[in-house]
């Protein structure tokens, strides 16, 4: 197997803070989960698909669509599991299975917008600029930039720099967020580094309308309102 291909980690648990078993919810007649593992797999980058779960339903979905399971033990499936400890659980049991990689795309399944066209140019940039890490970000307005906040003892504060408070809004910088969709990074700097933001990460931009983290009912029905997917 070439070691510099990527492989695919789509992290799945049962449960969920708002909607109930949320990964095996149905949009437009497909459990959640299924447009990223269908994505992942029309992918031209990715060498290995691997979901990890807790939920016995879920790792049966992802069996039956022919990608390979890692059944994840139920204290790094719960409401406080750091993605992170996933992700090195994860890469412990890739390790076993003798799949040598050098970089591990994240995928979470509540971006069921993020296609396999997002997948690839994704990569590609990663390549091409020889990043630590990539993050998926959509564009905010830079208002954001101005925020304040209070300090211990109560006095307002920048929450940025001390200068964007003052500053036209079209003097400030251009401003992103996460939008969840895809995350990048390098085997060997994680295993050191365990974190998502590396020290050089670089963004892969994606539109408002594909950057959609489902949450709740209303996201889905936007989703099928508006004929996303």
């Amino acid at each position: 197997m070439n070691k510099n291909l990527f492989v695919a980690l789509i992290p799945a648990r049962g449960g969920s803070k708002g909607l109930k078993k949320k990964n095996l919810y149905p949009v437009n007649n497909k459990p959640l989960i299924s447009w990223t593992i269908e994505s992942a797999i029309s992918s031209h980058s990715l060498e290995k698909i691997f979901v990890s779960s807790d939920d016995n339903s879920i790792l049966e979905i992802a069996s039956k669509e022919g990608v390979t399971c890692i059944e994840r033990p139920a204290n790094l499936a719960e409401d406080s599991s750091s993605m992170e400890s996933v992700i090195m659980h994860s890469i412990e049991q890739i390790d076993k299975q003798g799949v040598e990689f050098k970089y591990l795309i994240l995928l979470q399944p509540t971006s069921p917008l993020r296609d396999s066209n997002d997948i690839d140019l994704a990569c590609k940039k990663f390549i091409q600029l020889k990043a630590d890490s990539l993050i998926s970000v959509t564009n905010i307005e830079s208002s954001v930039l101005k925020t304040l906040v209070t300090d211990n003892d109560g006095f307002l504060r920048p929450a940025f720099d001390d200068k964007f408070p003052s500053m036209n809004r079209q003097q400030l910088p251009l401003a992103y967020k996460p939008n969840g969709a895809i995350y990048i990074i390098d085997k060997k700097l994680f295993l050191d580094n365990p974190t998502l933001f590396q020290k050089n990460t670089v963004m892969y931009e994606m539109k408002e309308d594909k950057s959609i983290d489902v949450d709740s009912v209303n996201d889905i029905h936007t989703i099928e309102k508006l004929n996303l997917i």
